[in-house]
């Protein structure tokens, strides 16, 4: 049976990385979460490659079928590395049909690690920021600006990531496991919290009303803390949201529902 035995062409790798960047999430299960958009990308390389050859094309299919589950945009890199493996392994090269498999296992984590540290801890906050300040007047360009500007961040750091990793190919390991990726997701986890702290300060408005006695006169008490702490009670619900999500394991929902009343009562008792 004859299969060709030419390089994947732009084309062809555009495919894969379109097919899985903008479906990984369409079919899900508790069992393979991602692994169905994997298969799928896989369908015309398959088609190209495995055209007379039933049985390695079932191969094929089934390696991608496993459980899957990495951060989208940089889980690209891996599909590159995968890619060029299959390559190898499809035109006749000293590859293991193992090691796409073992690729991915061994990499979703450390790529989910550094992803979200990059995508939800530095990216979609400071995007979130310039919009929200756009839409503070009730400006429409607000959510345009922030739904436009994340399609083209999110498509560029998924379309880089899986051309880098095609082009690095198995020697991309060496730069995002082990302690290579425990310094990058720390560096990156370190700037999300600086960027998360600027947002909090520059976003979250509460102020109190009480006054306090300062001899025979009266004092703002919010004058008093912005002199000692400035920006003290923005920090403290912060604080008291992340102590709400970490140690009481409260869903994003009923935190927000938890300060709403805070705010609330304090707002009607004269605190706030």
């Amino acid at each position: 049976m004859e299969q060709s035995t030419k390089r994947l062409s732009k084309k062809e790798l555009r495919q894969i990385w379109k097919r899985w960047g903008f479906t990984h999430l369409s079919s899900m299960s508790y069992e393979k979460l991602q692994a169905h958009a994997w298969a799928y990308s896989y369908l015309p390389f398959a088609e190209k490659y495995y055209k007379n050859d039933p049985e390695k094309k079932k191969r094929l299919l089934m390696r991608h079928s496993m459980f899957y589950n990495t951060e989208p945009q940089t889980g690209q890199l891996i599909n590159g590395i995968v890619a060029s493996l299959e390559e190898e392994i499809a035109i006749g090269g000293d590859v293991p049909e193992e090691m796409p498999i073992n690729i991915k296992t061994t990499l979703m984590g450390p790529l989910a690690g550094i992803g979200d540290s990059i995508i939800q801890g530095i990216i979609v906050p400071i995007l979130l920021s310039i919009g929200m300040g756009l839409a503070s007047g009730g400006n429409a360009l607000g959510p345009i600006f922030y739904i436009l500007s994340y399609g083209v961040v999110g498509v560029l750091i998924s379309y880089l990531a899986f051309m880098n990793g095609y082009k690095l190919g198995v020697n991309a390991i060496d730069v995002i496991i082990g302690e290579n990726a425990k310094r990058i997701t720390d560096a990156f986890n370190i700037l999300g919290v600086m960027v998360v702290g600027g947002l909090a300060a520059s976003n979250i408005a509460l102020v109190t009303k009480l006054k306090i006695p300062m001899g025979e006169e009266v004092q703002a008490l919010q004058e008093v803390l912005d002199g000692i702490f400035p920006k003290v009670l923005p920090l403290a619900m912060v604080l008291l949201a992340w102590y709400l999500l970490t140690s009481k394991q409260l869903t994003a929902t009923k935190v927000i529902l938890v300060l709403t009343v805070i705010s609330a009562i304090g707002v009607v008792v004269g605190v706030f």
